[in-house]
């Protein structure tokens, strides 16, 4: 029955692409929308392109399909996160106290985090971390090979890290992966030193870009883009409390080098669609369909310090509805794959006034000679 169903989704099978953000904790949520997308069978992905948890994501999929499919991948994507949460049970610099949980898991007004946020503006890693120490390493080391993630040909990766010194961004591809690489991706520059990658310093990759989405463009052939968004691009209401003000900056802030791709997205869609470009250059630009999954209502109530949490019931939560959005989404998405975007990226993260002229990129002809007005007040005569 099981290899029936398998024969069937392979046969309906859509080859797609993916954009995981970072976002710590909260990539539980991309957690859920991998473990359903691999569930259901019937999507194969051709490239994604991470940052920070996503590209923890990212890694644990492709190195669990390359070791046994996407059953493989789920057990990959399971054990890390149970990993995550174990080990940081150890070391956590904000732990939830026990009366936090039984409130709402927002926490940024908790003792501790508003103790070690402070700490942190005051004194480096460089002064508080000497030795450098992250559990995250020893949970990598322990849920993913990298020298078979190196070779993995399943899924191809393209990993964000920003270089410190250019400012600039720096893609890694599979077979640059490293711990190192995965763990600069993710480096917050205000707990952790910047990570040393082949003699050059790299901070998270949020900064720059969260994700980069151009590599897919240049390096796969697929038409289809699914971006999982972590980072909420909307709020309901203008905050007003210090900590909500930094969540919110904290959020437009990772989310701009993202709007920044897909405002280049946009502009070449409507050249398209409105045939602006030479016949010669027609077969360099991709008309690219994009999707979107959001975790706006999932991260409603979670403020900047739930990243940190590591409680199995909160990453579970977040895994649960990771999956009921890849479900819904699925189920009303799945047959435009591969033949429309489903979403109207002006509308929903651009704003109409970024549309393009329709007459946009067309030679202008010279203005017809104005005619000498003829005079009415002359009398018609017979």
């Amino acid at each position: 029955m099981s290899s029936s169903k398998d024969s069937e989704n392979k046969k309906n099978q859509k080859r797609i692409n993916l954009a995981l953000q970072g976002g710590g904790a909260h990539g539980a949520f991309t957690w859920g929308v991998l473990d359903k997308l691999l569930e259901d069978g019937r999507l194969d992905i051709d490239g994604i392109c991470a940052t920070s948890a996503g590209t923890m994501n990212a890694c644990a999929l492709a190195w669990g399909m390359h070791k046994g499919g996407r059953a493989k991948a789920r057990e990959a994507l399971h054990d890390f996160w149970r990993n995550v949460s174990t080990s940081s049970q150890k070391f956590n610099p904000m732990p939830q106290w026990s009366w936090g949980r039984f409130t709402p898991w927002k926490g940024d007004d908790s003792l501790p985090y508003m103790f070690f946020d402070s700490l942190t503006r005051i004194f480096s890693p460089y002064q508080l971390n000497p030795f450098d120490l992250n559990p995250l390493r020893d949970i990598l080391q322990n849920s993913i090979d990298f020298d078979e993630l190196r070779e993995c040909n399943r899924v191809k990766l393209f990993i964000s890290a920003t270089h410190v010194h250019s400012g600039r961004l720096k893609v890694f591809k599979t077979n640059e992966i490293t711990l190192d690489v995965v763990m600069a991706s993710a480096c917050l520059p205000f707990m952790f030193k910047a990570v040393s990658v082949e003699g050059e310093d790299y901070w998270d990759g949020g900064y720059m870009g969260n994700p980069a989405l151009f590599p897919l463009f240049y390096e796969t052939k697929t038409q289809d883009l699914i971006i999982v968004h972590i980072n909420p691009m909307e709020r309901a209401k203008t905050p007003e409390t210090a900590e909500e003000i930094s969540n919110r900056i904290n959020e437009i802030s990772f989310n701009s080098s993202l709007l920044k791709e897909l405002r280049a997205i946009a502009f070449v869609k409507k050249l398209i669609d409105h045939d602006m470009l030479k016949e010669e250059y027609k077969d360099s630009f991709t008309n690219v369909l994009v999707h979107s999954i959001r975790a706006d209502d999932a991260m409603a109530d979670l403020g900047v310090a739930s990243k940190f949490f590591s409680d199995w019931t909160f990453l579970t939560d977040l895994r649960d509805k990771g999956r009921a959005a890849m479900s819904q989404w699925l189920k009303k998405n799945y047959d435009d794959i591969g033949t429309r975007g489903t979403i109207d990226v002006h509308h929903e993260f651009l704003g109409t006034n970024e549309n393009v002229p329709a007459g946009a990129g067309k030679k202008q002809q010279p203005a017809p000679k104005q005619k000498k007005p003829v005079s009415r007040n002359k009398k018609k005569t017979a």
